[in-house]
């Protein structure tokens, strides 16, 4: 595979630079004038800036602005064309990747199957093969200024280090420094909740809520908290461990060593295995024939699809499923009393069949003064935004002033 250019990461990024550029990409187009108004930086530093960063192509001067007495002013744009970033979506069974420019549309985007229970050094592998995937031979076009990686489970994001993945069993991958060793490019890790939840707010629904919770139900079921536009962590990166919260003390064993975990009774393979259990206990349901006698070949995907033709027990899984979200949620809305709910993952691809129950236990739970403004919508960004979140990883990072 061919080397990717490098974009100017670090020579955009500083304190003075990283806030003319937030400035442009917020405000543009944009005159010098007005962004040492609104930085408070003199007017010559701003010139020096903005004449780098078009040198570097990431500016553009894009039009003639209107004139208040003197020289009509040339305004500025980011070009966002000018650089791609890489997103990494690490999931439980399949690892997605996406190629964007600097507003997050999507240029490129592969997917790999992840090796059934892999060690850390078979994982690194799969998951430097993603991004040679999508880089192709050929090698890009633009310079990548960087990759961005959502890895599920908990994640030290100051290190770039994977703490400990529980539906896959590692603990303690170096990913950040495996793959800026691969292909010598900045690369930053966040929890794929964390990054689902930046894609939101800098490019889905959270565009317009200040304080807002993504929710992730796949495989597992997690959470990013957005509170006064800033994601929170928590003091030990544990943050919006939704799925790991109990709703059934003598529940099922989790995946994290647990009882009674939400995400053991409304996970894509909980609901399956729901419905499989009610079958072999005797229950009637076309998935019965389907199956031809191997329940475990009854996946979440076919329960889905049993549910939209009307099969009873398939209709049943989905609104238990929705029932006990809602009750997750509504602890949460509780706790954070945030203004929206943004749902993603491949579960909440079911639409009404989930929110319909969830919305009725949410409104039927919470108070009142804490649902009044509550929207509760799916994700805008679709089955993608866990990997456009973790490009916007890079770009919230260039985009900032603070360090690295």
């Amino acid at each position: 595979m061919t080397k990717p250019l490098v974009g100017s990461f670090q020579l955009m990024k500083s304190l003075n630079r990283s806030l003319v550029l937030s400035t442009i990409r917020n405000d543009g187009p944009i005159s010098r004038a007005d962004i040492a108004k609104k930085t408070k930086l003199t007017p010559p530093t701003v010139t020096n800036i903005v004449s780098e960063l078009i040198e570097q192509g990431v500016v553009v001067e894009s039009e003639i602005g209107a004139s208040s007495g003197g020289r009509k002013p040339i305004l500025l744009r980011l070009n966002s064309e000018a650089f791609w970033i890489v997103g990494v979506d690490v999931g439980v069974s399949t690892i997605k990747t996406v190629l964007t420019d600097l507003d997050a549309n999507v240029i490129r985007q592969s997917r790999r199957t992840m090796p059934p229970r892999p060690d850390a050094a078979a994982f690194l592998a799969e998951l430097k093969r993603s991004v040679e995937d999508l880089l192709g031979d050929a090698g890009p076009k633009r310079p990548i200024i960087g990759i961005g990686v959502g890895m599920h489970g908990l994640v030290n994001p100051e290190e770039g280090l994977s703490i400990f993945a529980p539906n896959l069993q590692l603990r303690d991958v170096p990913i950040r420094a495996a793959l800026e060793e691969a292909f010598g490019l900045p690369v930053y890790v966040e929890n794929d909740v964390v990054a689902m939840a930046l894609g939101e707010l800098w490019f889905g629904g959270g565009q317009e809520a200040d304080h807002f919770i993504c929710v992730n139900i796949g495989v597992g079921v997690g959470a990013g908290i957005v509170l006064n536009r800033d994601v929170f962590r928590g003091s030990s990166y544990s943050a919006g461990e939704l799925g790991h919260t109990t709703v059934d003390l003598n529940g099922p064993r989790c995946s994290c060593g647990s009882y009674g975990c939400l995400q053991t009774l409304v996970s894509g393979p909980a609901i399956a295995e729901a419905v499989q259990n009610e079958i072999a206990m005797g229950r009637s349901s076309k998935l019965a024939a389907q199956a031809a006698g191997d329940l475990k070949s009854i996946t979440g995907e076919l329960v889905y699809e049993a549910a939209l033709a009307g099969d009873e027990l398939a209709l049943e899984a989905f609104r238990r499923a929705g029932r006990l979200l809602g009750i997750g949620l509504t602890n949460m809305i509780h706790t954070i009393n945030p203004q929206k709910i943004i749902l993603g993952g491949g579960v909440a691809q079911a639409g009404a069949l989930l929110t319909e129950p969830l919305m009725e236990t949410v409104r039927s739970r919470a108070l009142e003064a804490s649902v009044r403004h509550l929207t509760i919508e799916t994700s805008r960004l679709g089955d993608r935004a866990t990997a456009i979140g973790a490009a916007t990883i890079v770009l919230s990072r260039l985009f900032s002033s603070a360090p690295r």
